[in-house]
């Protein structure tokens, strides 16, 4: 079939959710009833994301420019997570789905926990990736963190092709081709948005209610990961009943710069009819 394809060209659409304008990206046929939601970074826009998503075989996805990133507004008043994960279950609503399943990137990845939690009936399976437990975690190197403190790697591209490979380890270390794809995907989004969703997160953890959760879980992690240190995977596979760990010789953004690797696992994960629980690799 053509490249131009509905089943792999990215759709665009503005879906207005309780007042909030999101931009938000569908790819893949609808066959059913339950697509992979994927939420990202920190002040991350979705076509960050895109060469994981076309990476994976047959999935059909929703991405979505959270309040803040890319080209969603900033809203008028802070948002916890608790409301970022009420945003995203309207945003469900909107798009006519019960339930999905649900992948989150470092900050999306506490999102999504948060999602799992409050809102359990709506997510089926979950994905973690280089993410942790919030508040309550061992932290990254300083100097990643102190890099995360501001949007300034969105904004100028020659700053982020500088400290790519530090702050995110993995493979961005050593390949510039690499760095010089994430330079061209990233979009700016509002520097208030940036700082709103990082105050979202202030004080958050998920270290308390993590055996309460009952999807089963998949957690990646990099074994090069500045910001978030691989042990936290460690620990959110000891606490999360149904779950598994795969460390990936990555950094970061592995599920970005490793997707051909990663993306053959996630689909196996979504497709298992009785996953496994407790392996790690």
């Amino acid at each position: 079939m053509a490249p131009t394809d509905q089943a792999t060209t990215m759709r665009i659409r503005t879906i207005h959710v309780d007042g909030q304008r999101l931009r938000v990206a569908l790819q893949g046929a609808r066959r059913g009833a339950r697509p992979l939601l994927l939420l990202n970074g920190l002040g991350a826009n979705l076509e960050l994301l895109q060469p994981f998503v076309d990476a994976l075989d047959g999935i059909e996805t929703i991405r979505v420019d959270l309040p803040g990133a890319g080209g969603s507004p900033t809203p008028p008043l802070p948002i916890r997570f608790s409301g970022f994960a009420r945003l995203v279950a309207g945003l469900l609503d909107r798009l006519a789905y019960e339930e999905a399943d649900i992948l989150g990137v470092s900050w999306g990845g506490a999102l999504a926990q948060q999602i799992a939690y409050q809102h359990p009936d709506r997510c089926r399976r979950l994905i973690l990736v280089s993410t942790g437990t919030g508040a309550i975690m061992v932290p990254g190197r300083l100097s990643a963190l102190l890099a995360l403190a501001s949007p300034r790697r969105y904004r100028d591209p020659s700053y982020m092709a500088s400290i790519a490979g530090r702050l995110y380890g993995g493979r961005l270390r050593s390949d510039r081709a690499l760095a010089a794809r994430l330079v061209r995907d990233v979009r700016a989004g509002d520097t208030h948005g940036y700082y709103r969703q990082l105050l979202a997160g202030f004080g958050w953890t998920s270290i308390h209610w993590l055996r309460r959760l009952r999807q089963p879980t998949l957690i990646l992690t990099g074994a090069d990961d500045p910001i978030v240190p691989s042990v936290n995977g460690r620990i959110m596979a000891w606490l999360i009943p149904k779950s598994r760990l795969h460390i990936f010789d990555d950094g970061h953004l592995g599920l970005v710069t490793s997707a051909e690797e990663l993306a053959p696992i996630v689909c196996a994960f979504l497709n298992e009819e009785e996953p496994r629980t407790k392996r790690q690799r």
